[in-house]
This record gives structure tokens, C-alpha cells and sequence, in this order.
């Protein structure tokens, strides 16, 4: 089967596209110095991430990223981050380099449309805390530990990235009033998600408004806002005896600390245990860094923002089978939560 046009491939299911991935993998794998014994895809969403064993049995995570989600730059950028917090003892992932000394190599095949990003990375022994499609599956006392520890490694990427002089050469996407409301927000215009109606897109655009001047007068001193990693999810937490290691920092850019706060939560909306998650995890903070009130109580601005980012993500991803089954219960949150925001706002 050749797949030449882009429209061709992406017409293909996940199944047949990671086919062309691990075919793509086998091809630019001459640029590490391993020899594949085994390659096992583990997960497809954002990139194509397959588990590699080596003849040696070695094993290695191998991300085949996205097209145009991140420049070259952006990506080197997120590597040193990812170095930095693991030299300040936060346990992440550690980058195998090529042949030539290389973090990541990009490889282009006529058979998978744009040239693709290819990093790996040791592989960590360990068991996710749980994943956004099967939920947590912890018992309350449990999933609390878990979220007391989240909070806990939080915590200590926020003072990290507070003190970090960055390099001259760093760059990274934000999740600012721009990058979240602006006219081309990172994750796509929310408003125009073919599944609302006009009563919830004038809804939306409403919220819009009113974040944006809401988090402007918020600002972004360090003491608010720094690199995040904006994806600190259970599924990216592996966890081995005591320990946890942070990995995934496809999303990581700058932003409020209060939304990678709400990041960890949102998914937790709704649920009987969300004040015992939540209390666990500004526990497992708050040993570790201040967090004023007066921060805090904004979080129900930040999980509606939260929300909207997901709506977008959903409408520029229309294609995948995970936006397909998250974009209705999300939008059915993301609506009720805006319409409490603007009828507090309202009100006050």
C-alpha cells in the first residue's frame, strides 16, 4: 500500500497510520546507535509512541511526533527543560542521542506526509497512575497519596522554572491571554467547534472576553507564572516503589501555575472525590511552595480555561478516535461550567 497525499493518509485509521509510523521508525533508526529487536506500538494521541528493545535489552520510549505541533526549536527548548529539572532532582526522562550528538533527528518519507520529529528516551520501569480514557483506577485513600505526591513534584517544577535563567536561545509557546484566547490560540479556536450551537458559541465568546481581562489583571510575576508543565496528568506519572518520574512534556510552555494546577484536576470535575483530590494535591504544594489564597481562588477560572483548551483541541483533532469520544463530555462541562462563571460574574 503507498500513501502519497496527505489527505490520503489521514483519511487511513490510527491502526494503518502507526503502520507507516513503525515503518518510518525502522528507517531513521540508523541515526541512534541501537539495533531493533522488538518494537511495540504503546500509545497513539498527540505522537506515535512505540517501546523499543534492543538487541542488547535495552529498552527505549520513541516518540514519532506530530507535524508542525512544535518547530525545531520549541523541541530543543522543551529537551533542556526537561534536562534542567531533572539536574534540580526531579525525576525525568533521560534523552538518547544520535550518532552525531543530536537530541532528536527529523525524518522524511513520501509514504507519511510533513517530515516528523523522531526523540527516545530511556525507557522508565513503572506503572502510570491511571489515564484520561480509563479514568483512576485507585481506591480514595490511594488516588489522595498519588495526588499528594503530583502536588508535591508541582510544586518543585514551579520553584525550578521561578529560578531558572533561561537560555538565550529558548522558545517555547504559552499558555497566555494569547495562546489561550487570542486570535489563533495554541490548540485551536474553541468557538468554532462544529458541534456547538449559536447559543453556545455567543456563550463562549462571552467567556472569552471576560478570562482574558480576568487573567490580564492577574499578570504574570514569577511568583504566578513560569514554564509548566501543562499536562500533569496521572498517565504521565509513573509510578516505581516511592518514587515518580515526570514524564511528557509535549505541552510544557509557559503559563499560570494555577492552570497546571487546574490540568491535573479537570478530569476530576464532577467526581464525588474532586474536593479530596484537590485537597491532597494543594497539601502535597503547599509543603513545598506557597500558594496564596487569593491564587487559589481563581481556580474556577482556570478549569473553565482549561476546558476551553480541550474544545479546541478536540476541533483542530477532529480526525482521531479520542477527540471523537471526549468532545461531547467535555463540551457538556465546559458549557456548565461557563455558564456558572458568568453567572457568578454576573451576580458579583
Amino acid at each position: 500500500m503507498t500513501i502519497t497525499m496527505t489527505n490520503q493518509f489521514y483519511s487511513l485509521d490510527e491502526k494503518q497510520q502507526c503502520q507507516f509510523f513503525e515503518k518510518l521508525l525502522r528507517e531513521a533508526i540508523c541515526q541512534w546507535p541501537v539495533d531493533i529487536e522488538s518494537l511495540e506500538l504503546v500509545k497513539h494521541r498527540e505522537n506515535a509512541v512505540f517501546k523499543l528493545t534492543t538487541t542488547s535489552g535495552e529498552k527505549y520510549a520513541v516518540r514519532v511526533h506530530r507535524a508542525n505541533y512544535h518547530t525545531n526549536d520549541e523541541l530543543l527548548s522543551e529537551i533542556k527543560w526537561n534536562k534542567a529539572l531533572a539536574d534540580s532532582g526531579i525525576e525525568t526522562s533521560s534523552f538518547l542521542k544520535t550518532k552525531d550528538g543530536r537530541y532528536f533527528h527529523v525524518e522524511k518519507r513520501d509514504y507519511v506526509p510533513e517530515p516528523r520529529q523522531i526523540d527516545i528516551v530511556k525507557w522508565v520501569d513503572g506503572e502510570p497512575l491511571g489515564s484520561i480514557e480509563a479514568g483512576v483506577d485507585l481506591s480514595i485513600e490511594s488516588l489522595m497519596a498519588s495526588y499528594t505526591c503530583i502536588g508535591e513534584i508541582m510544586a518543585r517544577c514551579h520553584n525550578q522554572a521561578s529560578q531558572w535563567e533561561l537560555p538565550t536561545d529558548f522558545t517555547r509557546h504559552a499558555w497566555d491571554v494569547d495562546g489561550l484566547f487570542g486570535k489563533c490560540p495554541t490548540w485551536g479556536k474553541f468557538w468554532e467547534l462544529e458541534c456547538l450551537n449559536n447559543q453556545e458559541r455567543i456563550l463562549l465568546n462571552t467567556v472569552k472576553k471576560e478570562l482574558s481581562n480576568e487573567f490580564n489583571e492577574f499578570g504574570q510575576t514569577p511568583d504566578r507564572y513560569s514554564l509548566i508543565h501543562a499536562d500533569m496528568l496521572p498517565e504521565n506519572l509513573l509510578e516505581s516503589g516511592d518514587s515518580y518520574s515526570l514524564i511528557d512534556f509535549d505541552d510544557a510552555g509557559f503559563g499560570w501555575h494555577m492552570f497546571d494546577i487546574a490540568t491535573s484536576l479537570f478530569f476530576h470535575l464532577g467526581e464525588e472525590h474532586f474536593d479530596d483530590v484537590l485537597h491532597a494535591l494543594l497539601t502535597g504544594y503547599r509543603r513545598v511552595r506557597d500558594l496564596p489564597d487569593e491564587h487559589l481562588a481563581m481556580l474556577p477560572s482556570f478549569l473553565l480555561a482549561r476546558g476551553t483548551t480541550y474544545l479546541g483541541w478536540a476541533h483542530t483533532r477532529k480526525e482521531t478516535d479520542i477527540a471523537k469520544e471526549l468532545t461531547p463530555i467535555v463540551k457538556a462541562g465546559v458549557i456548565e461550567l461557563a455558564e456558572h462563571y458568568l453567572s457568578q460574574h454576573k451576580a458579583a
